[in-house]
């Protein structure tokens, strides 16, 4: 999921560059710039979007509600998908650059590696989220014995760990390379041997595809239609309605923004033995992966913003802050009209001029 993400301004091609075939993969840059231009709309939609929204699901969660295993898995989807929009202006920069890469080999590094593991935390808390749901609601005994914050937490650490190691390529392979007057900030496997270059992208791209995509889209229908179908045979049309309608705009969403992405990371495969599809990925890419990049701004209304106890405590927040706001506007103005009010002295009488004679 990550690496190729990183990848679209130079496309996960990077093996060419040793074989002297890069002018064959050059394409027309007008016929580009459309769509770097709606790419560059959706990632800045992406980050003001995701840090109001993720902003406020840590706001609620680690202030404003009662420590829960689920305030515990939305807190760190929250923090997954806020630090994952923190990142993006460098990848903003670099489009409107036309990829010239600006902040040197070490933010190159660091900045893939950061936006890879936090879309692989968030992809991977989507997943724990959906499936402890099932859990919660299906296995009621064994879920009141086991289900605990400090497990939850425990678990918490487990996909942070699973996560930065899945994205330890980034600090492998990341670089820099001077190509065309532009800077571009790449995978270099620092091989020379084509086709042991090409099996290091085919596992990348088959790692990623599994772990970030197959695997969790799998446990979240899996899980989805398991606790539909439960909450069907309980009767309750409310809750039925309303369990039926999160699940469905989960399950739509993972895939509508993820499913384009990884399918054109399958066919950048087909680049190793033709180069028939270079112009169409190199169309693609950057649209479908700010739509993937997307999913992190629609976590927090699927997960939160939906929920009627979280629109409550929203609500009653902003209540709250509406009414201080009044009471010190109130006490500000009530301490300018005192302020106004002329001294009265006190015998109730104005004072009188003093003649010099009296003195």
């Amino acid at each position: 999921m990550a690496g190729s993400a990183e990848d679209y301004g130079n496309y996960s091609y990077e093996y060419y560059l040793e074989n002297g075939d890069i002018e064959d993969l050059k394409v027309n840059h007008e016929q580009m710039e459309t769509i770097h231009i709606i790419s560059v709309v959706i990632y800045i939609i992406c980050i003001v979007i995701g840090l109001i929204g993720n902003g406020t699901v840590i706001w609620v969660t680690a202030f404003k509600s009662k420590r829960t295993v689920n305030s515990v898995w939305l807190l760190n989807l929250a923090l997954a998908d806020f630090v994952f929009v923190l990142f993006l202006p460098f990848y903003v920069d670099y489009i409107l650059r036309d990829f010239h890469w600006n902040f040197g080999v070490a933010i190159c590094k660091m900045n893939s590696f950061v936006l890879s593991m936090n879309m692989y935390a968030s992809v991977l808390f989507l997943t724990v989220i959906s499936i402890d749901r099932y859990v919660s609601l299906v296995h009621l005994n064994w879920s009141q014995r086991c289900r605990t914050v400090q497990r939850a937490w425990s678990v918490c650490g487990c996909i942070w760990m699973l996560a930065a190691f899945l994205s330890c390529p980034a600090l492998i392979f990341r670089d820099t390379v001077l190509l065309y007057d532009k800077v571009v900030c790449f995978n270099n496997f620092h091989i020379h041997n084509l086709h042991t270059a090409m099996t290091i992208h085919i596992s990348m791209v088959v790692m990623r595809t599994t772990v970030g995509f197959f695997f969790p889209f799998t446990a979240i229908c899996v899980s989805g239609i398991f606790l539909s179908v439960r909450v069907s045979q309980s009767g309750g049309s409310v809750c039925k309605s309303s369990f039926s309608k999160t699940i469905t705009a989960i399950i739509v969403a993972f895939f509508l923004c993820w499913a384009p992405f990884h399918i054109f990371n399958l066919l950048e495969l087909s680049i190793h033995s033709s180069k028939e599809f270079h112009n169409i990925l190199k169309s693609g890419l950057p649209l479908v992966t700010s739509l993937g990049f997307f999913n992190s701004c629609l976590n927090p209304l699927l997960y939160m913003l939906l929920g009627k106890k979280v629109r409550h405590i929203l609500k009653r927040a902003c209540l709250d802050i509406t009414k201080n706001s009044l009471r010190e506007l109130s006490q500000s103005i009530s301490a300018t009209e005192i302020e106004s009010v002329p001294a009265v002295p006190l015998d109730g009488l104005p004072d009188e001029p003093v003649a010099s004679s009296e003195l």
